[in-house]
């Protein structure tokens, strides 16, 4: 991997992270097609360079994050089910993360999911009592999240959408499913780099360099990221976004028929 091709990917985590569109399926397709080799570096770069898009959050909602110890309770409940399903089941969503046809199944059918989310769950945007995340919701929110342990189903789908199942609103799923990627990406991130290194690996200097540069990237488009979801969610709602999933995966199955080599990074 050379710089140009670290900031590119960096540039997809940073756009697809917080979308619902699958920062998977999108490195997936980056990758293949620059030709990245994968090896143990490359696979934790796509990890590691989260850590810039948990600074975005931290910078962009830094008050919400000062705001009271109740915000943190809510993040710990629902960061628990996928911390536990996620040690559990680690060997079976390494198998799965290796199927690109996994990831482009599960981006169709969620495309499906979001085109009908904006009518099924319309009423959450006209009642009052929808921006309150309640200990109850947040544990909710946290079993949909596990869903997205599922390679192709997008993390902040998934909770946005089990936000909605619990009366919040779009802008309030969403902004909780910001939050919810702090704890939950940075433990990841923490378990691919132990892993990493427990392994006997080590970085040279240039793999210091292609790290800080990806997070720096990965943190300032985060940033623009998230305040144009923001404000595109709340006028417009989430059709675009299941449509341009169904096109993404049929891609990707196409490829695939056509014994092109998508390989997972």
């Amino acid at each position: 991997m050379n710089i140009i091709q670290a900031i590119i990917l960096a540039i997809v985590e940073g756009l697809t992270e917080f979308l619902p569109v699958s920062s998977t399926g999108h490195m997936i397709l980056a990758s293949s097609f620059m030709g990245i080799a994968s090896n143990n570096f490359v696979k934790l770069f796509t990890i590691a360079i989260q850590l810039g898009c948990i600074l975005s959050v931290l910078v962009l909602y830094t008050k919400r994050f000062l705001k009271s110890f109740n915000f943190y309770v809510t993040l710990v409940l629902a960061f628990i089910p996928s911390a536990i399903l996620g040690l559990l089941l680690s060997d079976l969503i390494d198998k799965l993360l290796e199927s690109p046809l996994v990831v482009a199944i599960m981006l169709v059918l969620g495309g499906f999911v979001l085109i009908g989310v904006d009518k099924w769950f319309k009423k959450n945007e006209v009642e009052t009592n929808n921006k309150q995340v309640t200990p109850f919701k947040a544990i909710a929110i946290g079993f949909f999240q596990t869903i997205a342990m599922v390679p192709g189903v997008s993390r902040s789908a998934a909770t946005i959408i089990g936000g909605l199942t619990q009366g919040l609103n779009r802008k309030t799923a969403a902004e909780f499913s910001f939050f919810l990627a702090v704890p939950t990406m940075f433990a990841a991130t923490a378990y691919k780099l132990y892993k990493f290194l427990d392994d006997g690996n080590s970085f040279t200097n240039q793999e210091y360099s292609l790290l800080l540069i990806g997070n720096v990237v990965a943190f300032v488009v985060g940033l623009l990221a998230i305040k144009s979801f923001i404000n595109f969610l709340s006028k417009k709602g989430f059709k675009i976004f299941g449509y341009y999933r169904i096109i993404l995966g049929s891609i990707i199955i196409i490829l695939i028929a056509a014994g092109y080599n998508l390989e997972i990074v």
